[in-house]
């Protein structure tokens, strides 16, 4: 690590912490220094050196870079340059500064409380606005890039303090001309968030993303992956057979509507799925939106931090009843 940072410092980056580390590479919190005392903070994603040196992962790697270079949206990390030093290369990215989805679950799992309905429906919304951009997005030809993300999981799925919530790492996503696939042959994504079709081996599109993203929406509301068993054959075999239940029996409250959303999200057969993210985005924000005023960034960001303020484990009683601190209205004179 002191070495690195040696190497990094000639390049005006100051590494701050370790953020995440896989087996290929890791992610660090960095500063990047410019001229009259400029300082950003970024995140800076590095492949190991040995992977480096492999022409498949070498690849892959600077095929992601230059694909989500072009993809500018809020609802998904931006990455901003990709450089090579002492044989490894690295992309400089959007630090987000706040939790990863995973987190956001895990602490509703550790304090005993359920995601509230409309924060679950909300956070997938966002998930599918960022998807819909990347999905239609063309290359400078006007030719389609045919993006689809391929592991959109929870661990991939950022929510900023401010309440945004973000897609990242879209190093097995696979689009035209840039990125190495193995469809029919290998299975790419995490297991319990796979569609049908990743499970099969199949060739996929746009509608696998969506899947996933039904499967990320019913985690939420009903506190665990119904897929996810203890050996990847049989989470592969659940995805593929298990039977969708009637999600109104699974959770108080649930309004048929969003159940309705979630049986189409998820259809086995792709051709009976949302057809697009656009439309599941819109299916999702009529349900949230359509009777009223509903959740914003700003209230997912009130209620992040009264989640893991001292009190968090009363945060989901304190939504439900209207009285999340920082969303009081005020009073009137």
């Amino acid at each position: 690590m002191v070495q690195l940072k040696h190497i990094f410092n000639e390049l005006h980056f100051k590494l701050v912490r370790t953020i995440a580390e896989g087996g290929m590479g890791v992610v660090y919190e960095a500063t990047q220094m410019g001229t009259g005392r400029f300082s950003k903070r970024v995140a800076i994603k590095l492949i190991r050196e040995e992977y480096s040196q492999i022409d498949e992962f070498r690849q892959n790697f600077i095929g992601e870079a230059r694909l989500v270079a072009n993809l500018i949206h809020t609802n998904i990390v931006q990455t901003y340059h990709l450089g090579e030093i002492s044989g490894m290369y690295f992309m400089t990215m959007e630090y987000v500064d706040g939790i990863t989805l995973e987190d956001f679950i895990q602490r509703h799992t550790l304090t005993g409380q359920a995601i509230p309905i409309d924060l679950a429906a909300f956070i997938v919304s966002r998930i599918c606005r960022g998807l819909s951009y990347a999905h239609q997005k063309c290359d400078l030809d006007g030719r389609p890039l045919g993006i689809v993300h391929r592991d959109v999981n929870p661990r991939n799925i950022m929510i900023a303090h401010e309440g945004d919530v973000k897609l990242t790492d879209f190093g097995i996503a696979k689009a035209l001309d840039l990125m190495y696939s193995e469809e029919g042959e290998t299975i790419a994504g995490k297991d319990e968030y796979l569609s049908p079709e990743q499970a099969r081996r199949e060739v996929t599109d746009n509608r696998a993303d969506l899947f996933s993203c039904a499967i990320i929406l019913a985690e939420m509301l009903l506190g665990e992956n119904m897929f996810e068993a203890k050996t990847s054959q049989i989470t592969r075999r659940n995805i593929l057979e298990l039977p969708i239940p009637d999600f109104t029996t699974k959770r108080g409250n649930l309004d048929p509507r969003l159940d309705d959303i979630l049986q189409r999200a998820f259809q086995r057969d792709r051709d009976k799925r949302f057809p697009s993210a656009q439309i599941m985005l819109t299916a999702l924000e009529v349900f949230l939106y359509g009777e009223g005023y509903g959740p914003t960034n700003e209230k997912l960001a009130s209620y992040t931090k009264d989640l893991f303020g001292t009190d968090g484990s009363s945060a989901a009683k304190r939504w439900t009843a209207g009285q999340t601190p920082g969303l009081e209205l005020p009073q009137e004179a």
